[in-house]
């Protein structure tokens, strides 16, 4: 049963519905842990997951250390539980999860004793982020929750960690992931500050205003450039590269534009359009199945795209947690269910 939980990659949607369901039933019992914000429910403590022969021991905790792989996932109580899930799926799918050190960002606190709990040894450190950073500088979008000023603490990722880490893997808290994550950490980045799946297809003049495409001062902005759609959801990001450019305030300056002009609807994603998209290191899409969560308004149910897969992301207004809980689920949400370590007490 094991190795079905270790597969890298999957065909179509049919057959990761085939491989995974069996595994749904495959986690031992394991002791409760009250969770600070809502008495009625719980989170479980996670198997311990420990290095593969080849990767050697890794006792050493600090950040600095060479040898880890960053990755960087924000924690706030709405959706503590996919984060939860996410950090669980990355362990789980490891050859080297001692290797892997967590950078969570958050607004909250009290949020660090539950993963601990959850993780009792993780290598991690909490960073908190001052709402008030960005509080005058996001405008209303389509969906409540893409407002959330925590949407945009990667803005300032390079800012937060310390300047010893020269690169991080940006996670969305409403994925998971099914296949090893050192994988996307060693993606060649060649000369461009980030890197991520791109979908050249899609209708890139969608994600700005009418008004922005006939004004030559916004538009001119993508002049020479041959600009793709890139979800931010997954992100690998060059952190000395940036830091010496300055791209944090170049995304400020497109976000106070917003403010006055009204050049977009959706969040904080089309700041790091103007700023990146046809300068991204493109990478493999079997590393974000994005859309998952359906629509950004009804959050219908979605199939997966054609091709392997190594990360399923529910991203939209849909998420596998709320689904499940409401007896309403999407097939694929079934898929995410194996690293819920959320539920009810006994």
């Amino acid at each position: 049963m094991l190795w079905l939980m270790r597969f890298s990659g999957f065909c179509s949607a049919a057959m990761l519905l085939i491989l995974l369901s069996p595994s749904l039933q495959s986690f031992h019992p394991a002791e409760a842990i009250r969770s600070n914000h809502l008495d009625r429910f719980s989170y479980r403590q996670a198997s311990t997951f420990r290095n593969a022969e080849q990767c050697g021991s890794n006792n050493r905790t600090g950040v600095c250390d060479p040898s880890l792989v960053h990755v960087a996932i924000t924690l706030d109580l709405e959706y503590l539980r996919g984060s939860i899930a996410a950090v669980h799926s990355i362990l789980q799918h490891s050859q080297c999860p001692d290797n892997i050190f967590f950078h969570f960002l958050l607004t909250q606190t009290n949020l660090e004793s539950l993963v601990r709990s959850s993780f009792p040894e993780l290598k991690f450190k909490v960073y908190y982020f001052h709402p008030e950073i960005v509080k005058n500088l996001i405008s209303t979008s389509v969906r409540q929750a893409l407002e959330q000023p925590l949407n945009y603490a990667r803005n300032y990722l390079p800012d937060l960690l310390e300047s010893c880490v020269h690169r991080v893997i940006y996670l969305d808290s409403d994925l998971v992931v099914v296949d090893d994550v050192e994988k996307l950490w060693t993606t060649s980045l060649g000369g461009s500050t980030i890197g991520a799946p791109e979908y050249c297809h899609a209708n890139f003049t969608k994600y700005f205003t009418a008004g922005f495409w006939s004004d030559r001062r916004f538009s001119a902005a993508f002049s020479g450039r041959k600009p793709c759609y890139f979800n931010t959801g997954v992100m690998v990001i060059d952190l000395v590269k940036w830091r010496r450019v300055g791209y944090t305030r170049r995304i400020e300056r497109w976000m106070e534009i917003q403010k006055s002009h009204r050049i977009y609807e959706l969040g904080s994603l089309p700041p790091f359009l103007l700023v990146f998209a046809g300068h991204v290191a493109p990478i493999e899409h079997r590393w974000n199945q994005h859309g998952l969560g359906g629509d950004n308004v009804r959050g219908s149910c979605r199939d997966l795209h054609a091709g392997p897969v190594s990360l399923l992301h529910w991203s939209g207004s849909g998420k596998p947690w709320l689904r499940l809980d409401s007896k309403r689920p999407c097939p694929l949400d079934a898929l995410w269910a194996p690293y819920d370590l959320y539920g009810h007490t006994q």
